[in-house]
């Protein structure tokens, strides 16, 4: 899953970098309101974090050109602005959620994982399918009840399928989901890492749409 981190604090921004990266996300960080407008106009992301407090441009007036534009990508506000007319104001200009600075991690992580869920059309915490199970919260997989041991990015890949089974999803879709703007990405990277998932969970998995991309099928 790909997220944009909108935060002007360095030090904060600095640590949710690592800490959203050490749960396999792959992450942008902006630190004002111009540039998280802009990369919110260039970019896919599955979910935005975001300060309110920015300089050039407010935090409020990118949510709100954001939902002008139609963009239903889930927005999690974290800001120190604690009076309840401005959470108010937050909400009701298009945010999903909104957690106070300073504010616990693992709560952090809980509300971005139950967003991700919504947006997904799940209300399950688990991703299930066929006997393989993925549990974003400890990112253990499990095969037949059996663990699997899938590095960063093949969890990547796998969860993006599996949160839409029979979708066909090109591999310009899933590099956006495995990488960010400062990775360096090799021409057969998602090719790499859907091998991976099928010499640990079996050639049938993941399927082949030739010219197009690649599909979990329906169950």
């Amino acid at each position: 899953m790909r997220l944009l981190l909108v935060e002007d604090d360095t030090m904060i921004g600095e640590a949710l970098l690592q800490v959203l990266r050490a749960e396999n996300y792959a992450v942008d960080w902006v630190r004002d309101g111009s540039m998280a407008d802009q990369a919110l106009q260039s970019e896919c992301y599955d979910l935005v974090l975001l300060d309110l407090g920015l300089p050039k441009r407010d935090g409020l007036d990118v949510l709100r050109a954001l939902r002008a534009r139609h963009n239903a990508v889930p927005v999690l506000v974290a800001t120190a602005r604690d009076g309840i007319s401005e959470r108010i104001a937050g909400l009701d200009a298009g945010a999903d959620d909104y957690v106070l600075k300073p504010y616990d991690t693992e709560e952090l992580l809980a509300r971005l994982r139950a967003l991700l869920r919504r947006s997904a059309g799940r209300a399950e915490p688990l991703f299930e399918y066929k006997g393989i199970s993925l549990n974003p919260a400890t990112h253990e997989a499990t095969a037949h009840g059996q663990p699997v041991s899938l590095s960063a990015r093949e969890w990547a890949v796998l969860e993006a399928l599996l949160a839409r089974p029979g979708a066909v999803l090109s591999r310009t879709q899933l590099e956006e989901k495995l990488f960010s703007w400062k990775d360096d990405v090799s021409s057969n990277a998602v090719e790499v890492y859907i091998h991976g998932v099928r010499k640990k969970l079996g050639t049938e998995l993941i399927q082949t749409v030739r010219g197009l991309g690649y599909l979990v099928p329906k169950p």
